[in-house]
Order: C-alpha cells, then sequence, then structure tokens
C-alpha cells in the first residue's frame, strides 16, 4: 500500500469463523469511500477464524491479520490492532457490523466539526435500534452505562455500542497505554481520551442486534463492573 491510508478500521474477533463474512462483506463500501485498511484481530480464536483471515488477506493486499495465539480479551486484541494501524483515522467496529458500515459518515463529520473521538451511540435521540438485544442484555447495558456515568463518564450515555471513530494519532497513543484487557476497553479508551483534554462526542446510529454474543451475562458483567473502579482508581 502506497503512503498512508485514510482510514483503519480495526474488528476483533474471538471464533467467529461464521460471521467473518459480515464483515468482509463491508470492503467495496470501504474501497468507494477512499483508501483504507482493514486489521483483523485474532484473540486466541480456536476455530477457523484465523484461517479465514488468512485467506482474505492472501487475497487483498489491504486486509492484514494480527493477533494471538491465546484468549486474551477483546480489548488487548483492539490494542494489538490499533498499534499496527497507520490511518488518518481509526474505525474500531465489531466483527458483526452490528452498526452498518454505512454510518461512518455520521462519525466522520462529527470529527471534521472538531470532535477527536465520535462514538456511535444507541441511546442518542435519532438513533435506530432495528433489531434489540434480549430484554436482560438491555437491562444489563442500561445499569452498566448508569454505573459508568456516575463513577467516570458523565454525559454519555451508551459507551459500549461497538462503533466508535478516533484520529489516527490519538488512537494510536490511547490504546499504546491501555490497561484494560476486557470488554470494558472502550470506557478507559474513552476516559484517556477525555482526560487529556480531547473532545468525544456521541453520535446516533442505526443498530441491528446480532446473535450469538460472545459476551457472557453474570461472568463478563462482573468483570466490566470492576474494571470501571480500576480505570477511576488508575487515573
Amino acid at each position: 500500500m502506497a503512503g498512508n491510508p485514510e482510514l483503519s478500521v480495526i474488528v476483533p474477533a474471538f471464533n467467529e469463523s461464521g460471521r467473518l463474512s459480515l464483515t468482509l462483506d463491508n470492503v467495496s463500501y470501504l474501497e468507494r469511500r477512499g483508501s483504507f485498511e482493514l486489521i483483523l484481530c485474532d484473540d486466541g480464536s480456536t476455530d477457523d477464524t484465523r484461517a479465514l483471515m488468512a485467506a482474505a488477506a492472501a487475497r487483498d493486499s489491504r486486509i492484514r491479520v494480527v493477533g494471538y495465539d491465546r484468549n486474551r480479551g477483546k480489548g488487548r486484541a483492539i490494542a494489538e490492532g490499533v498499534a499496527a494501524s497507520s490511518g488518518a483515522l481509526v474505525l474500531i467496529s465489531d466483527t458483526d457490523f452490528s452498526t452498518p458500515i454505512t454510518e461512518l459518515p455520521k462519525l466522520e463529520a462529527a470529527i471534521r466539526s472538531g470532535a477527536d473521538v465520535a462514538i456511535g451511540s444507541r441511546a442518542k435521540r435519532g438513533s435506530q435500534v432495528e433489531v434489540s438485544q434480549p430484554f436482560h442484555r438491555v437491562l444489563m447495558g442500561k445499569t452498566f452505562n448508569l454505573l459508568v456515568q456516575v463513577v467516570i463518564l458523565p454525559g454519555l450515555w451508551d459507551t459500549q455500542c461497538g462503533f466508535k471513530l478516533f484520529r489516527g494519532d490519538l488512537a494510536r497513543q490511547i490504546f499504546s497505554e491501555l490497561r484494560t484487557d476486557g470488554f470494558a476497553y472502550d470506557v478507559e479508551a474513552v476516559y484517556r481520551a477525555r482526560r487529556g483534554g480531547r473532545r468525544v462526542v456521541e453520535i446516533p446510529v442505526r443498530w441491528i442486534n446480532s446473535e450469538p454474543t460472545r459476551v457472557l451475562a453474570i461472568r463478563h458483567s462482573a468483570h466490566m463492573f470492576v474494571d470501571v473502579f480500576k480505570i477511576r482508581l488508575a487515573r
């Protein structure tokens, strides 16, 4: 790839062989919008995920693969991908693109208007949740978001939507310092941006739930609650 791309798209995956095609379906959209690189981050998958990633990278030089031989957590996989990026902007998305890639221009507009980080939101007025999560996960998410607001990030209603756009240099700085390996990585990343005086905006987006999820309601929720307090105490 000649020169640095305009956009780096970071996609973490753990045992996502069945949904990786949803990620790769976005390549045609990305190439229409400008120069890009797609960095697939394997978090120690034990299925065919890594082989499918390697095959995609062999077909397209704009696709790269990074990762680990063992499962270390979503946050750690993303940090590895961001470290390998070189784009002027860095987009982080879940494998299934529950927020469609066509929502990207909304976040880009926010960056052009002066934001340093634009996070997709299912909670802001104007968002469109076309297929909702099961009730217990909605309740779990709302409870977690209230905790995050009270403890560390007042004014942000949906830190866990998996669609976030960063200025590239800022993303590489933040994720090089990331301590949270698990699902609460979003909270730490946004907190570090705010603490550094950077402007973070929440943008309403479309969202279509995709099952199954890798989030285990009790186990991962407990870890995320603990991580929020660790982030707050480590300031």
